[in-house]
């Protein structure tokens, strides 16, 4: 119940024996925020078995037959992206299988003007990690459902590919980002690998950081949900952290962007800092900081995901926010821009573009005991998207 315990600092009060949360909304508004029993991580999981980052926002008035919460054109202007674009292949790793994925990402597609995204066509597939099928689970179901309609959204035009591990446990999520890291560079191609789950810090952690370290992929991670408290493979020095940030409107009309309270980030426990994060003010002496670069995750200004698999009693048009909203979305945006040869080409070509207009620096709001502030910071790393330049 730990991950469950934190964002009562992030969302306010919890509903007694119910993972239901009130969020403090835009305004004087409240509304209901349930956390999918995957994103809670319990004791016993961590340094063995990872959670999903995904929250989805509940409105009474909301029956999930149509779609509500951000769309990708409204997202595209508020981070000045082009439409279409993307090329070679984004990788998405969960767990579990996600029956109706093609389906769904066919309908998100559909009503939203963006390309068909299907087996046919050649732009999306579905790859077993063990070499089977693995067994179903809504929690993670939603979190695939969020993973691949986003990275469509952001990058139109490249493949999507989803590899399914056998289980949430680290060691068949990290053979499954081997299978991805394969998917992305068969046939000399190249591309992104998103993970949008992760665990607490444990003291192993940097024996995995291989999985990651490899020629022609950027690799991604959310960095929690749970306000200033870091995760793992988020913190490994090797990936792109993730954070969140809350966008702000007043009658429609996009008004601003804050650090959203949830965002995971600090100082790693157990990893240390590379030569990108070198002389950058207020990034740890020693230690890996995170995050590096956010977007859009608070769920009261969530983003419309489609899932068919009825779950805790949703399914349909639902609004989904947590750091799973970034991860996805901001390696599509690099896929869109051009990439780069690897993570940590691409982590130095952030961190050079710091305080210029690629990125909207967040200088407001904070997450657990970090807050923003001109510059880069715990909450939301060197800021936001502006633009495809410098990605």
């Amino acid at each position: 119940m730990r991950t469950l315990k934190l964002l009562l600092t992030s969302f306010g009060l919890l509903l007694s024996g119910s993972s239901l949360l009130f969020a403090q909304g835009q305004g004087s508004q409240h509304a209901a925020v349930l956390v999918p029993d995957s994103t809670i991580e319990h004791a016993q999981d961590v340094g063995i078995r990872a959670h999903t980052n995904h929250l989805i926002r509940i409105n009474p008035q909301f029956t999930g037959t149509a779609p509500a919460g951000e769309t990708p054109a409204s997202i595209r202007a508020v981070y000045n992206l082009p439409s279409g674009g993307g090329s070679g292949t984004i990788a998405i790793v969960d767990a579990f299988d996600y029956p109706t994925a093609e389906n769904d990402l066919g309908v998100f597609s559909s009503q939203f003007s963006l390309p068909a995204c299907t087996t046919a066509n050649g732009c999306f597939r579905k790859v077993y990690a063990s070499g089977s099928k693995p067994r179903s689970n809504c929690g993670w179901a939603q979190e695939a459902a969020l993973d691949i309609e986003w990275a469509h959204a952001m990058a139109p035009s490249a493949k999507i590919v989803l590899v399914e591990a056998a289980t949430n446990s680290f060691a068949d999520l990290f053979t499954a980002v081997n299978v991805a890291t394969s998917q992305v560079t068969t046939g000399g191609g190249a591309g992104e690998v998103s993970m949008s789950w992760g665990g607490s810090e444990f003291s192993s952690e940097a024996s995995n950081d291989g999985h990651f370290q490899n020629n022609n992929v950027v690799y991604f991670a959310s960095s929690g949900d749970t306000g200033g408290v870091n995760i793992y493979p988020s913190t490994s020095p090797y990936v792109v952290s993730a954070g969140g940030t809350t966008i702000h409107r007043a009658g429609g009309a996009f008004t601003g962007e804050t650090a959203w309270s949830g965002s995971g980030g600090g100082p790693s426990k157990y990893e240390n800092k590379l030569s990108y994060q070198s002389g950058v003010a207020g990034t740890d002496a020693i230690k890996r900081s995170a995050p590096d670069f956010s977007f859009d995750a608070d769920p009261n200004s969530g983003v419309s995901v489609y899932d068919s698999t009825r779950c805790q009693g949703l399914n349909g048009w639902l609004v989904f926010g947590g750091t799973s909203v970034s991860s996805p979305s901001l390696a599509g945006i690099v896929n869109h821009a051009g990439g780069a040869p690897d993570t940590v080409s691409e982590l130095t070509t952030i961190y050079s573009g710091l305080g210029t207009s690629n990125f909207r620096d967040i200088t407001s709001g904070s997450a657990g005991s970090f807050s923003a502030h001109s510059g880069w910071d715990f909450v939301t790393g060197v800021g936001s998207d502006l633009g495809l330049n410098g990605k």
